[in-house]
């Protein structure tokens, strides 16, 4: 049975070698959230197992490796800080506007988190003249601190 990581790097593989884009992939397998769908494929979120099914017709997976896009993967496997350009900078944004954020929420909601969990993701392009822009929208469900 392959490891987690070697399926990931055979569906990076059948991606490249097929000539798809994330956008297609996740348009075959199913309605959901694009972000989540490559999330998946990557190791890092589940899919149904109708959604297994339909990712591994079109990435030439077997049954077996069908099934463990469905079990709960080991998240969070980066190294910390990122060693990834891309990545560094989100980890640069939490440096330096974490803070920021964490008293502006508190002040707005209260003690407690934004979830993770209950969580959606956009990541849009918007062009301008001086570079397109990158956006990204967060949307975490509060979760309060409890008192017991």
């Amino acid at each position: 049975m392959p490891t987690r990581e070697e399926l990931t790097r055979k569906i990076q593989d059948e991606k490249q070698s097929q000539g798809l884009s994330w956008k297609t992939i996740a348009e075959a397998i199913g309605p959901g959230s694009p972000i989540l769908y490559t999330a998946a494929l990557l190791g890092q979120m589940t899919l149904t197992k109708a959604e297994a099914e339909n990712a591994a017709k079109l990435l030439n997976l077997s049954e077996t490796e069908a099934a463990m896009l469905t079990q709960p993967p080991y998240r969070g496997s980066q190294p910390m800080p990122p060693t990834d350009s891309l990545i560094y900078r989100f980890y640069e944004l939490v440096q330096t506007y974490g803070t920021t954020w964490k008293v502006l929420i508190e002040e707005e909601f209260g003690d407690g988190i934004m979830s993770a969990i209950d969580f959606d993701m956009q990541i849009e392009r918007e062009p301008n003249p001086k570079g397109d822009r990158v956006i990204i929208s967060m949307s975490g469900k509060f979760l309060p601190y409890k008192r017991y």
